[in-house]
């Protein structure tokens, strides 16, 4: 069959499962978002992708007003219309949407009704609850109001979705309060590509460029926005006998920048992201990596970066609330150590607990890795995802 399924981020787990269904022989159109800031995945065919594999990314020739309400909403319904008329034009017999904005996503939804094509909607975010939360920081009546809307139009796609793919089962108690019927509702917990994802030493080609200090080597890489408070950084960057390295762009890393330009003792570097295919030998280079949820973010959000982290063998090091899912992995899997996002003191005590420990970052770095390996296995994926796009 023809699937095309839009991934907006263009993040490395979605691909691998285009690469995966066309591998079955199925004719996979895979694109993304190009103006999205955020790190990408392998976004080009590359030797040995099938045939029936296609790549490409949608633009709008401009930056993304991410921080602009109303430019951002005229260039996601620009989208939109981008992503309706490539439908309609292409006719595929399945469109799968995964991380696109609802105001993109809904002229999908109606270009894949309108062909006759299945429409799956795979929730990554529950985005509704994001924009009325982000909103309300600045005004409590334009959150309400812009979440209120914005609910209704989400449980509304969702509502007209032929399939529901989410996360985590945390997300569907909440769809339920939604409105949404959950019926064809479908858990798939997220994961990250192990074949790409390979362990390295800690000291490799990339990380032979870096000061040979001999401290605990914290790393972060990855989306630093909304739902994450770099005050815990900050923390972390003033501890002694360590350093902290942030691999990020954009509102996050701008502020720890300003941070340095103020605070120049302190014990980080604030780097862009790397290449993806760099990226296996920067996380290798740590010795824990980080990742940080704010508390209110958790019920719509699983960070992604925990699950890559996972694949590399190195001890993580969270600031993410009990109820996320990620807390239930790394502490399940005795793969690193889990602060709630507002004890900034249980955060530093975790990480002078690793920074001082080598066995146990040894050994919850080997956990870490043979849970990835237990769980992240794309051919049985591939089979959940076929199971759902079969279904009639």
């Amino acid at each position: 069959m023809k699937i095309f399924l839009h991934d907006n981020s263009g993040h490395p787990f979605q691909v691998q499962l285009s690469r995966s269904l066309a591998a079955r022989g199925h004719q996979v159109i895979h694109s993304s978002f190009a103006e999205f800031q955020t790190p990408k995945g392998n976004l080009s065919k590359q030797p040995g992708d099938p045939e029936t594999l296609e790549i490409r990314e949608f633009r709008l020739n401009e930056p993304f007003a991410k921080a602009s309400l109303v430019k951002r909403w005229t260039q996601e319904r620009r989208l939109g219309r981008k992503l309706a008329d490539f439908i309609k034009a292409e006719r595929p017999d399945v469109v799968i949407a995964s991380n696109t904005p609802l105001d993109a996503l809904a002229p999908m939804q109606k270009a894949a009704r309108k062909t006759g094509a299945k429409f799956i909607f795979w929730v990554q975010d529950i985005y509704s609850e994001a924009i009325g939360r982000i909103l309300a920081r600045k005004s409590a009546v334009v959150g309400a109001l812009a979440g209120g809307y914005y609910r209704r139009l989400e449980a509304g796609l969702l509502n007209r979705s032929d399939d529901i793919v989410v996360i985590s089962s945390d997300f569907v108690g909440h769809l339920d309060t939604m409105g949404v019927d959950t019926s064809h509702t479908n858990v798939i917990e997220n994961w990250a590509p192990l074949n790409e994802m390979v362990p390295t030493s800690r000291d490799n080609d990339w990380s032979a460029n870096l000061p040979d200090d001999k401290s605990c080597r914290f790393v972060y890489a990855g989306t630093l926005g909304k739902k994450h408070n770099p005050e815990l950084l900050v923390g972390l960057a003033r501890l002694q006998d360590s350093h902290l390295y942030v691999f990020s762009e954009g509102e996050g890393a701008d502020y720890l920048k300003a941070k340095l330009a103020t605070e120049p003792d302190l014990n980080m570097t604030v780097a862009p992201w790397v290449p993806f295919e760099t990226l296996p030998k920067v996380l290798s280079s740590a010795d824990a990596l980080v990742c940080i949820v704010e508390e209110e973010a958790s019920i719509f959000c699983v960070p992604s970066k925990v699950l890559t982290y996972l694949c590399v063998g190195r001890p993580l090091l969270l600031a993410v609330p009990a109820s996320n899912l990620a807390t239930r992995i790394v502490e399940g899997a005795d793969a690193g150590l889990v602060a709630g996002p507002n004890d900034m003191d249980a955060f530093l005590a975790n990480a002078r607990t690793l920074a001082a420990d080598a066995t146990a970052r040894a050994r919850m770095g080997d956990n870490g890795r043979r849970y990835a390996l237990e769980t992240f296995n794309i051919d049985r994926i591939t089979d959940r995802f076929l199971d759902v796009i079969n279904r009639r």
